[in-house]
């Protein structure tokens, strides 16, 4: 089953996804309450695919991004520090930051520069959407908690992410201007076919900027599978319905910067207005997002540099001194 959240003729619906129609769910029903376990009832005409705008198939209440693609992580650091060394700490643990719920995006709506960018990349990725909440999950647990998949777009702000990064905390106005979700979420057992003698979803996965490939990879290629990422993620806290696990970047050209570690120039370019991004995942589907030009960045100010000079004791409060 495909469930999608769509706009038409100025209603927000969702429904379930039959070829080229939609058939909108009973009562108002939303994808996150199917994914809670509601039975997907549905009710009224079908709806001409071409004829609405997808919208994310949920809002996330969270999402987390792993790296879980050797191949990127390798590119990647190449492109920050000139070497192709792995860090070891990531063979121990699929590692993952946590990225902005508010700031998701349909499959064909288009995405601004954000304020202060000037090097914009994108990062093809497969998503698992928590159905069932858990915690302290086996991995032989974590697949029953898996409700379905959707392709997951985490575009970033490279020359942003550099300098915050510095701070040595995860990624901020880097990565939480826009994240495609879409176009529509793929309930798991839809994708079983496609898993491998290992039990690994063996899905193509390619990128194109204006119609030129740049990327192409299988989301088996994943260090983990999605089931590990999910019982890691659960280590010590709580999954719950509508939680957002993004695979992290395909390698093989799954983003610019891995292309621009490998080659030692900037080529394909960063991405500018105009530019039009498309991702294809075996048995999901398509999306495509269209680059926009942003906002300039309001001003903040630099740390005040008096904010070290304490004094070495508490001053003493007025109403302590006595009359």
């Amino acid at each position: 089953m495909k469930l999608a959240t769509f706009g038409h003729r100025g209603e927000v619906k969702a429904g379930v996804v039959v070829g080229e129609l939609i058939q909108p769910l009973a009562g108002g029903l939303t994808v996150a309450d199917v994914v809670a376990g509601h039975p997907a009832d549905t009710a009224g005409p079908q709806i001409p695919v071409a004829e609405v705008r997808l919208l994310p198939p949920l809002q996330p209440p969270t999402v987390r991004d792993f790296v879980a693609f050797e191949e990127h992580v390798e590119g990647v650091v190449r492109s920050v520090g000139g070497t192709a060394t792995v860090p070891q700490q990531w063979y121990a643990a699929p590692t993952f930051y946590f990225t902005n719920p508010y700031a998701m995006i349909g499959a064909h709506d288009d995405v601004a520069v954000p304020p202060g960018c000037q090097v914009l990349d994108f990062e093809l990725e497969v998503a698992a959407v928590i159905g069932r909440p858990g915690a302290d999950l086996t991995v032989e647990q974590a697949r029953d908690h898996i409700f379905g998949y959707t392709i997951f777009n985490d575009w970033s702000a490279r020359d942003l992410q550099r300098a915050e990064m510095q701070v040595q905390l995860g990624p901020a106005k880097g990565k939480d201007f826009a994240t495609t979700l879409g176009p529509w979420l793929v309930t798991a057992d839809e994708l079983d076919p496609w898993r491998d003698p290992d039990g690994h979803l063996a899905l193509g996965m390619s990128v194109a900027v204006n119609g030129r490939t740049v990327g192409v990879d299988l989301l088996s290629n994943m260090g983990w599978p999605f089931e590990a990422l999910v019982a890691y993620a659960s280590r010590g806290t709580q999954v719950r319905s509508g939680d957002v696990l993004g695979s992290g970047t395909c390698g093989n050209g799954g983003c610019l910067a891995e292309l621009w570690g490998r080659s030692g120039t900037a080529d394909p370019p960063p991405l500018r207005p105009g530019d039009v991004v498309s991702m294809t995942v075996d048995g999901i589907g398509t999306i495509a997002n269209r680059v926009v030009a942003g906002r300039d960045p309001h001003p903040i100010p630099a740390a005040r540099t008096p904010s070290r000079r304490r004094p070495a004791h508490h001053p003493t409060h007025p109403a302590d001194q006595g009359a």
